[in-house]
């Protein structure tokens, strides 16, 4: 059994909530969970604790205040719930290598004068591809993040699209460390005014490059203006496997930001989530005689 739905509507929660105190017991409610059973299932599913994931989102957001604004260091700690300055640094130079006074003037000269990362065209372990890659602007965005200090982002640049034109960034991973089991991609997205859609995909290919599987979010696309959410696609690798695809892509107008991606064997319980057609397609002649307005 999965909870994504659960666990999405408690993401956003903490998201709206991130500069108000958060306990175990307020976003279990939120859910409708019991406290002991939402710990077990957050952390099975998003992969940390209820806490570190809370504690993360603020230092990544204090991150970025810290870089976009001259608001004082003291204001920031108390904005993201930290009790002093002092154990606000401590917490920040344990993810970021560098107290946060240092943080601020060290990447913002680096920023500045340096190289800027989101005019960079490559993003290192990624193939940067699609339908119509010329129309989408694909960086590292070093300002809009989940967590850590940077993010993948897709941007379309282009006044019309056809439906069928797409920008993604992928990885290809051999399939025979995997063969047999069931595993899970996903991570944490963000959209701006998509009007087409997007989503998470993984595709196994056989060694002829023919599709086994395949889930590419189509029947639970993200679309619209959202904040940053955890998506995954789930699929059990077959014996003929040989190739696992996975990526992000973005269809039509609009930018997303794509973060904290993962890779992970997950057991039987955790339902496939394998593309069917009687998901996406009618099972009966539709309009047939055309009076239907």
């Amino acid at each position: 059994m999965t909870h994504i739905q659960e666990i999405q509507a408690a993401l956003d929660y903490i998201e709206m909530n991130l500069h108000e105190e958060l306990t175990l017991d307020e976003i279990s409610k939120v859910v409708g969970f019991s406290k002991f059973y939402f710990h077990r299932i957050f952390k099975k599913e998003v992969g940390i604790s209820l806490y570190d994931y809370v504690r993360k989102r603020r230092l990544t957001k204090a991150a970025s205040v810290l870089l976009n604004t001259n608001t004082s260091i003291l204001d920031i700690a108390l904005t993201y719930r930290f009790e002093s300055q002092e154990s606000f640094t401590r917490a920040f130079k344990s993810v970021y290598q560098l107290p946060p006074g240092r943080y601020r003037t060290a990447i913002k000269d680096l920023i500045i004068g340096g190289i800027n990362m989101n005019k960079q065209n490559k993003i290192k372990g990624w193939i940067i591809t699609g339908t119509a890659p010329e129309k989408y602007q694909i960086s590292i965005d070093n300002k809009i993040y989940h967590m850590g200090s940077k993010a993948a982002t897709i941007c379309s640049v282009a006044d019309e699209f056809s439906t069928e034109e797409y920008g993604t960034i992928m990885q290809q991973i051999s399939a025979k460390n995997f063969v047999g089991k069931r595993m899970r991609f996903s991570g944490f997205v963000k959209t701006q005014e998509v009007e087409g859609w997007c989503g998470l995909w993984m595709r196994i290919d056989n060694a002829l490059s023919v599709t086994l599987k395949l889930d590419n979010m189509q029947s639970r696309a993200i679309t619209g203006t959202t904040e940053w959410n955890y998506y995954s696609c789930v699929l059990d690798i077959p014996e003929n496997g040989a190739i696992i695809n996975i990526g992000v892509l973005l269809t039509g107008k609009g930018q997303i930001w794509f973060d904290n991606a993962d890779f992970q064997e997950v057991d039987h319980n955790t339902p496939t989530t394998e593309f069917v057609s009687e998901e996406v397609f009618p099972d009966h002649l539709l309009n047939s005689s055309f009076e239907e307005v």
